[in-house]
């Protein structure tokens, strides 16, 4: 009983909080800000709390069974709890450094608000054992994505706001109509009736198409990419939650969801889906080799890594699915810790253009080396966590992909190394061209601190995230 008030907690604590937010930042600021921190807080401890349970072979389950198949079905297993663990851990890294970036801004209160009511439908997401509701808490997201990208109401903004919105809902609803597929031959929207219906056959290959395609929108993977650089509009804390351990994770956790602990779909979704990975890897790569806005060089890898952990999942061996969920916890951490580093250069330099930059290790030396060893981690240097993951997944489609997929690959993992380089050197070596310019505010330095420094150990104690990843595709393999 006490597991099943946890998935209850982890979920409404956040969103009911997100509607206390306005009310406290009217009677004390101190208050909302404290507040705000722990009602992620909360989320994170109480998923950190369930991993024992479940680790231990416990489904934890809540079912209230409504009218119509609209079932309000939560349910934990490996897989949810890791991904539950990964963003809640990551998302409230940000909301401290948020304490720091965005006390000189306006909409204050809409954007604590809009913070934790996303999280709490992110933990509802990933929790959700009902595509319905699955669906309600997918929508949420995009509502408080549109309202947090367009945090400055300038009309750029607003416009790429809106750009995101109608992208991700357009997807979305193709991936409802894959839903109603499913339920007009199976009578039913829980995925445990679902599983069980398919348990001998595919799913048709209609449905994969509708519910891939929103899968593949919300996590911007090509043709659907555009949304996300232009998301760098957003306050730097913002893009780190869209653009790291969140939003564009939603997808690659509702692919591992559906189509490998859940669904068995036709084998040439195992060479299409790895191929759409590969390429815009390779497109969204270059991208980044070539631009000059600090966040959108970043976004631009966050969609060419994305294809990584798409490639591992994809390819439907145990090494591989190993190495994509690794990936999420790795590439989670270190993104975010870029993004938020590119904040603190951002607002004391009150320049985007890293052609414009440089010498800034200097002045600001903690930033400096925080982001050099998130970058290290995203690039899979040993012995950053980054490495470990990227190798599982290189050994998957070594073993499984096929010669030109495997270069395909390899020459993304060249370019993450060459624009992640160029990026460095750019805004923190050579000459100081900006004077006068300092570190970030004690907590914002402290959180991209934190982030490196888990980058690194988390590589020295690979043991204890890959003792957990490999028990989730065990289950989701089906041989706990």
């Amino acid at each position: 009983m006490q597991s099943e008030s946890s998935l209850l907690l982890i979920i409404f604590v956040p969103i009911i909080g997100a509607f206390l937010l306005p009310l406290l930042g009217r009677i004390n600021i101190r208050l909302r800000n404290v507040s705000a921190l722990l009602f992620v807080l909360c989320p994170c401890a109480l998923s950190f709390s369930l991993l024992k349970p479940v680790t231990s072979g416990t489904i934890i389950t809540f079912a209230k069974y409504l009218p119509l198949g609209l079932n309000f079905v939560l349910a934990a297993d490996g897989l949810a709890v890791f991904m539950a663990c990964t963003s809640s851990l990551i998302s409230t890294i940000i909301v401290l450094y948020s304490l720091g970036y965005i006390s000189h801004y306006e909409n204050q209160n809409e954007y604590y608000s809009m913070v934790t009511l996303f999280l709490g439908a992110m933990m509802g997401l990933i929790l959700s054992a009902n595509l319905i509701l699955m669906y309600v808490f997918w929508e949420i997201t995009a509502i408080t994505s549109w309202r947090l990208i367009g945090f400055f109401r300038k009309k750029n903004d607003v416009l790429r706001a809106d750009k995101a919105f109608i992208v991700t809902v357009f997807g979305a609803l193709l991936m409802l109509l894959g839903f109603v597929s499913i339920y007009q031959q199976t009578g039913s929207f829980d995925l445990a009736v679902i599983k069980a219906h398919f348990r001998h056959s595919p799913l048709p290959n209609a449905a994969v198409a509708l519910i891939l395609a929103g899968i593949l929108s919300k996590s911007a993977t090509l043709p659907f990419h555009t949304w996300l650089p232009d998301a760098g509009v957003a306050p730097s804390p913002v893009t780190a939650l869209l653009h790291a351990a969140v939003l564009v994770k939603i997808g690659v956790y509702v692919y591992a969801r559906f189509f490998i602990a859940s669904f068995p779909v036709a084998v040439a979704w195992q060479t299409i889906v790895p191929w759409i990975a590969g390429i815009s890897a390779l497109v969204c790569g270059g991208a980044a080799l070539i631009d000059t806005d600090f966040k959108r060089i970043v976004a631009y890898s966050t969609i060419s890594q994305i294809g990584f952990i798409f490639l591992g999942l994809s390819l439907g061996s145990e090494v591989g699915i190993f190495g994509g969920l690794l990936y999420i916890l790795m590439h989670g951490i270190a993104k975010a810790g870029l993004f938020l580093c590119a904040g603190i250069v951002e607002q004391n330099t009150k320049i985007k253009d890293i052609t414009k930059l440089g010498g800034l290790f200097s002045v600001m030396p903690f930033t400096a080396v925080s982001f050099l060893f998130c970058a290290f981690s995203v690039m899979g240097i040993p012995p950053f966590g980054g490495f470990f993951s990227k190798y599982m997944v290189f050994s998957a489609v070594i073993g499984k992909g096929g010669l030109a997929l495997t270069l395909l690959f390899l020459i993304g993992a060249i370019l993450t190394i060459l624009y992640l380089a160029r990026l460095f050197m750019l805004v923190f070596t050579g000459e100081l061209r900006t004077p006068g310019v300092r570190e970030g505010s004690p907590v914002m330095v402290a959180s991209v601190v934190m982030l490196a420094v888990v980058s690194l150990a988390s590589g020295f104690f690979i043991n204890y995230p890959s003792a957990i990843a490999q028990f989730t595709v065990t289950q989701m393999l089906g041989k706990f």
